[in-house]
């Protein structure tokens, strides 16, 4: 059973020759074809592998260049989906029929072979390709400790292009020990800050700017305002017009915020985004009512989005995260030297102040899961150019990763009033 695993992932880069990177690019295309055909079959009709896979397939093998084995993955992909629409919709969530866009593949062992060589074989819509793994020269590199050791399995895992590159994150399963079957999953988890400068910036530094949103919703409601002034039929049908352009405006800059986040969990393979308690966050922020309606917004399309590709969602406690320094751990109000600023007193680390806090809120979940008994403590946060534990252990990111130098732990610094 899955509950009897301990599962990880790690992430290579593959370097592919250009006849390699056509076959790799049709497959993917064909991929998102089958898993959408296979969806549109099932959706209102069933959710379980095994009745998806009878209903699908034989469409999916007919109107894509999937090989039997990808066409089956894309039905199992295709149900995995609607389950997540139907999980969402018994909380009494929106929920609509699943689209597939990412530039994602599936592979398992059928699909996929890795040899000791440091090369994989992967197959695609006309034959299979061997490419080579990039993988670090250091013999302790993070993938060898899984790629290498005799209690680790390759089991199903993703091949993912971006910006001309692809990705094989390589998914790895080991038996839980007597302990670690009593306790809850642990995993890599993404911070998110929300704002008003910037929407959200999450702890990958991906920012999602706030600016335009602002600047529509004051426009929106001075129009708003001087409506209601007027106070005439016709004013009151103008003002019921304005508000529905507002609403979907609004909604489709949220909608494209929480694709973003959700693209970025994928992307760096996290289990958990964490974001701080919305409770206060007008209050935090002096965010208006509309930015407070927008934040819990898009919360919930992050949330149900993200539980359909087998994502949590939590929230954290908000206390300090914007005065506690992500580096040293300093927590002072004369961290926060400005809006989007943050340098602290006592390293002298400076940061985005957005960026400083989902880094906060991330690790504050981390942390969480090392106090919780039911958890082993085995989390990690998701930054940049790699992942820190709460003792400052880190792994880089292979190459093709961007890279920051703030991510990475600094030696300790002298306390400049000491």
């Amino acid at each position: 059973m899955a509950d009897d695993y301990v599962r990880r992932t790690a992430i290579t880069r593959l370097e592919v020759t250009d006849v390699q990177r056509d076959l790799l690019e049709d497959t993917i295309t064909e991929w998102k074809r089958g898993c959408q055909i296979a969806t549109d079959l099932a959706w209102s009709k069933c959710n379980i592998k095994s009745d998806v896979q009878p209903l699908a397939y034989d469409d999916v093998r007919e109107h894509t260049d999937l090989g039997s084995q990808h066409a089956i993955l894309a039905t199992h992909q295709a149900a995995q989906a609607i389950t997540g629409c139907i999980e969402r919709r018994s909380k009494g969530k929106k929920t609509s029929k699943p689209t597939f866009i990412a530039p994602t593949v599936k592979y398992d062992t059928r699909s996929m072979t890795m040899f000791e060589d440091g090369t994989v074989s992967l197959s695609t819509t006309e034959s299979r390709v061997r490419c080579d793994l990039a993988l670090p020269d250091a013999e302790d590199g993070y993938q060898r400790q899984y790629l290498d050791s005799d209690e680790w399995s390759v089991t199903e895992s993703t091949l993912t292009a971006r910006d001309g590159n692809y990705f094989l994150h390589i998914g790895f399963r080991r038996h839980k020990n007597d302990i670690e079957r009593n306790t809850a999953g642990d995993g890599t988890v993404l911070g998110v800050d929300l704002g008003i400068e910037n929407l959200a910036v999450t702890s990958t530094a991906t920012f999602v700017s706030g600016r335009e949103l602002t600047h529509d919703l004051r426009e929106f409601e001075k129009v708003r305002a001087g409506l209601q002034q007027t106070g005439t039929r016709s004013a009151h049908r103008t003002l019921e017009q304005s508000s529905g352009r507002e609403l979907r405006y609004v909604r489709d800059v949220l909608h494209r915020a929480s694709n973003a986040i959700v693209n970025e969990a994928f992307r760096y393979e996290c289990d958990v985004i964490a974001f701080e308690d919305l409770t206060h966050i007008r209050e935090r922020t002096g965010a208006s009512w509309g930015h407070k309606w927008a934040f819990r917004t898009l919360y919930e399309q992050v949330e149900y989005k993200a539980e359909a590709e087998g994502i949590s969602v939590r929230q954290v406690g908000s206390a300090y995260t914007s005065q506690r320094c992500a580096e040293c751990g300093f927590t002072a109000d004369e961290n926060r030297t400005s809006r989007n600023d943050f340098r602290c007193v006592k390293c002298g680390a400076e940061a985005n102040a957005d960026y400083n806090a989902a880094k906060n809120i991330g690790m504050r979940y981390v942390r969480r899961g090392q106090q919780s008994s039911r958890r082993t403590g085995d989390s990690q946060l998701a930054l940049k150019s790699g992942t820190v534990t709460p003792s400052g252990g880190f792994t880089a990111y292979p190459d093709g990763f961007e890279a920051e130098f703030m991510d990475k732990p600094h030696p300790p610094r002298a306390n400049p009033s000491g």
